[in-house]
């Protein structure tokens, strides 16, 4: 429902972009780090704390209400809930206002920087693989470098807290030091 409410809204936004652009734009926009984005906003993890019950210890609770999966989660639950409730018309408008900020920030800075170098290299007959080089600090708070490789070759490195977020500035990486073709 939420991809349907994004996608709906871009396409009618924005009918002379290319599909490809606009489903890039899109999962950005619905992914877990943007959902984790609104619900942080939402101040939902205050509302787990605060009504979290006994199933779990506080300590647990209190991690659980900062953990960017369970926001996401949070929030992807919550609109599936007021969506059971009254329907896509009725929960779209809500959809669009907790995420306008989420499309703004795909339309106009995010770059996906492994599509992009997968693309270029595509065009060059090359390709890209990653692997994680090393995972440093405790399992609630990870620290992950992936190395971007080219032809056996690593071409960039990068660091994140997820592996996603370290592989996409190893693909940033690669792609300022490809050679100009």
């Amino acid at each position: 429902m939420l991809g349907l409410a994004v996608a709906r809204e871009l396409y009618e936004r924005f009918p002379e972009y290319p599909e490809g652009q606009l489903a890039k734009i899109r999962a950005h926009v619905v992914s877990r780090q943007s959902c984790a984005v609104v619900g942080r906003r939402l101040d939902l993890g205050a509302k787990l704390l605060a009504h979290g019950g006994n199933a779990v210890s506080s300590d647990e609770l209190e991690r659980l209400s900062t953990n960017r999966n369970v926001l996401a989660a949070l929030v992807e639950a919550v609109l599936g809930a007021i969506y059971l409730e009254h329907g896509f018309e009725a929960v779209r408008p809500a959809i669009l206002s907790a995420f306008a900020d989420r499309i703004d920030y795909a339309l106009t800075t995010y770059v996906d920087y492994k599509t992009e170098l997968q693309e270029e290299l595509a065009r060059r007959a090359l390709s890209v693989s990653y692997q994680v080089t090393d995972v440093e600090g405790p399992p609630h708070d990870r620290r992950f470098t992936c190395a971007a490789v080219i032809d056996g070759e690593q071409a960039g490195l990068g660091r994140g807290a997820s592996k996603k977020a370290a592989e996409q500035n190893a693909a940033r990486e690669a792609l300022r030091g490809l050679p100009d073709e």
